[in-house]
C-alpha cells in the first residue's frame, strides 16, 4: 500500500462493507479511516481531515443527510455517497446537501474507484485554472472562447453560463434544481422546461452525437455531470 497516497473516511455501520472497502481501496493505493456510526464519523471527518469521504446515509445514529450538512458546515471534501435508498429523491436530496456523487448499493467497486478518481481531480485541479479540456471541447475561460475540435463556437450568453458552471464543478453531479439556480437565478429553481431546452442547444454545439453525449452526461431525474478528463 502506498503510504502517502490519499486519505478516504468511510463512515458505513456495515462491518462488511468497511472490510470490502478497505481491502479495495488500500489495494489501489488510498489510506483509510473507518467510523462505524454518523457522530464518529463527523468527528474524524473534523480530526484527521481526509482527502474524501464515502458515506453510507442509513447510519444508526443520525442520518446520512444530516452528517453532510454538518460537514459542509466547515468543509469542502468530497463526499461520495454509498446508499441502498435508489429512489431519485433521495439521490437528489443528498446532492443538494452537499454531496459530490451518489452510487446506490450493491455497487461496482471499479465504478466507485473511478467516481473517488474524478472527485480527487476536481479538488486538485490548478485553481483558476484559465482552460479547461475534455476530449475535443476546450473552453478558454479567460477570453470566454469556446472550441470543439479546434474550431471555435458561438455560445449564447446562456449557454455559456450553463457550460461555465458544469466546468467549476467538472466530474460532479449537479441536479437540476442547482443548475436552475446557479445559470437562472433563484425563482427559476422549479423550471426544469429551461434546462432541458438550453441542454439540448449546447449539446448540438459541442457533442458529436448530441443523441450520445460523451462530454455532459445525464444522471436520470437527477442532473447532470460534466466529464473532467
Amino acid at each position: 500500500m502506498t503510504q502517502d497516497g490519499p486519505k478516504v473516511l468511510i463512515i458505513e455501520d456495515e462491518p462488511e462493507i468497511r472490510r470490502f472497502l478497505r481491502v479495495s481501496l488500500t489495494h489501489h493505493g488510498y489510506r483509510l479511516a473507518e467510523a462505524e456510526n454518523g457522530r464518529q464519523g463527523i468527528l474524524e471527518a473534523a480530526t484527521i481531515q481526509p482527502d474524501l469521504v464515502v458515506l453510507d446515509l442509513g447510519l444508526p445514529d443520525v442520518d446520512g443527510l444530516q452528517v453532510i450538512a454538518e460537514v459542509r458546515g466547515w468543509s469542502r471534501v468530497p463526499i461520495i455517497v454509498l446508499s441502498a435508498r435508489g429512489q431519485d429523491d433521495d439521490k437528489v436530496a443528498a446532492l443538494d446537501a452537499g454531496a459530490d456523487d451518489y452510487l446506490t448499493k450493491p455497487f461496482s467497486v471499479v465504478e466507485l474507484l473511478a467516481r473517488i478518481r474524478a472527485a480527487l481531480r476536481r479538488v486538485n485541479a490548478v485553481a483558476g485554472e484559465p482552460v479547461f479540456m475534455a476530449l475535443h471541447l476546450r473552453v478558454d475561460l479567460a477570453r470566454r472562447q469556446v472550441f470543439v475540435h479546434d474550431r471555435e463556437v458561438h455560445l449564447t450568453p446562456t449557454e455559456y453560463r450553463l457550460l461555465s458552471t458544469l466546468i467549476r464543478d467538472a466530474g460532479k453531479v449537479l441536479t437540476h434544481r442547482h443548475l436552475l439556480k446557479e445559470v437562472w437565478g433563484p425563482d427559476a429553481a422549479f423550471e426544469n422546461h429551461y434546462l432541458r431546452v438550453f441542454m439540448a442547444q449546447l449539446r448540438r454545439k459541442i457533442e458529436d452525437d448530441p443523441g450520445d453525449p460523451r462530454i455532459i452526461i445525464t444522471e436520470p431525474a437527477v442532473g447532470y455531470r460534466l466529464v473532467s478528463d
